[in-house]
């Protein structure tokens, strides 16, 4: 705590690693560290989110759920009352480090700390990055949240008419516009990796495995694009799954005739950007989804896009920027793909586009003046 600034607190919840971090923390490294001084608020203090953000003030949550909410799944009114007990310890810890704000991040967080940064007489930023018909964005956010964020205009359509609807606010997340990585010797890696021929095509899905981003539909995308066209395909699924029946589905559909030996699950990597440029294109099956980090992480690089006309997918990909494709129609997405790659200079064209325009519409210096102006609307005068 630094008496001279405005402490936020920043509570986490278990310990997976996904987008939101990633965004979290390029806004706190570009904050003024002579306004502002972010505390992290742990589950787990000595987990992959404590090393994440190691370079700030870290304290364990003195009220840790036994087990960890799982992330992507409903959060119920039992899950919820379960959190009342831990309150008074949570309001405690926020005013013993002096926060003025409280910056909630996901479901699991608005649940756990709206009531107690509310009795520290704390300030709450509610930033959703869930779905638009959440319970919490829904019915809890207008009544406890001194404002609300959202990562697109998706996110926010299910709100009901409300004072706190109107106020509420789009910020995109923040990503690093000139981030670089070279296609041809990243490319060159995977193939080599995978043991794949050169005129092999590599269709990418980077992302949780979780039921909302579709990772058995990318699969049964691969095995269309398979079907009809003549060249060598792969499909790489970077990510990892909290959900041992979805994985377990997973691997069983790569065992069926028309993908076997085509899908390869890669784990989590770091960084991604970094394997999304080894991609020919990235196919992004998901629906609902508020606005995908892996969507204008491609677009940065140069990585052509085939996506669902869903969620907030739409919000990133602008006319002429990919290509969006019907939901849940893996055959729609196979044919597209198809397309992209038989019109060459087409697709340079759309992929530079692609790239100017994402660096116009999500720099980290946007994301960071907006939120910073949030953060002086709530201080005290």
């Amino acid at each position: 705590m630094k008496p001279e600034c405005v402490t936020i607190a920043y509570p986490m919840a278990g310990d997976s690693l996904g987008g939101s971090h990633h965004s979290l923390l390029g806004l706190l490294k570009g904050l003024d560290p002579a306004l502002y001084y972010p505390v992290i608020i742990l589950e787990k203090p000595d987990g992959r989110l404590a090393e994440h953000f190691a370079g700030f003030e870290q304290r364990p949550d003195p009220a840790p759920p036994r087990e960890s909410f799982a992330v992507g799944r409903e959060f119920s009114v039992s899950k919820f009352a379960s959190t009342f007990a831990g309150i008074g310890r949570r309001a405690a810890l926020l005013r013993d480090i002096g926060s003025t704000i409280v910056h909630s991040n996901d479901g699991r967080t608005h649940a756990t700390w709206a009531f107690a940064a509310k009795r520290a007489g704390c300030r709450l930023l509610w930033h959703h990055r869930a779905d638009p018909y959440a319970k919490g964005l829904r019915y809890l956010a207008p009544l406890v949240a001194d404002q609300i964020v959202a990562v697109s205009n998706f996110s926010l359509s299910g709100m009901r008419p409300s004072k706190a609807r109107q106020n509420a606010q789009v910020v995109f997340s923040p990503f690093d516009i000139d981030v670089k990585a070279d296609r041809t010797i990243m490319r060159q890696r995977l193939l080599t990796e995978l043991g794949a021929h050169e005129d092999t095509i590599i269709c990418g899905y980077f992302g949780s495995f979780i039921d909302r981003k579709r990772p058995l539909e990318f699969m049964d995308a691969v095995a269309e694009l398979r079907a009809i066209q003549n060249r060598p395909v792969v499909g790489v699924m970077f990510g990892e799954t909290t959900y041992p029946e979805l994985e377990t589905a997973m691997r069983a559909r790569m065992q069926e005739p028309d993908v076997a030996g085509a899908d390869h699950i890669m784990g989590y990597r770091s960084p991604g950007v970094d394997w999304i440029a080894a991609v020919d294109l990235l196919l992004v099956t998901a629906v609902h989804e508020p606005l995908g980090r892996t969507l204008v992480e491609a677009m940065l690089v140069e990585t052509p896009v085939i996506a669902t006309d869903s969620g907030g997918n739409p919000e990133a990909i602008l006319a002429g920027l990919g290509t969006l494709v019907e939901p849940d129609n893996p055959a729609a997405m196979a044919r597209a793909a198809l397309d992209a790659l038989n019109n060459k200079p087409a697709l340079a064209e759309t992929t530079a586009r692609a790239k100017e325009s994402a660096k116009a519409r999500f720099s980290e210096e946007t994301h960071i003046a907006k939120i910073t102006q949030i953060y002086r609307d709530l201080s005290p005068a």
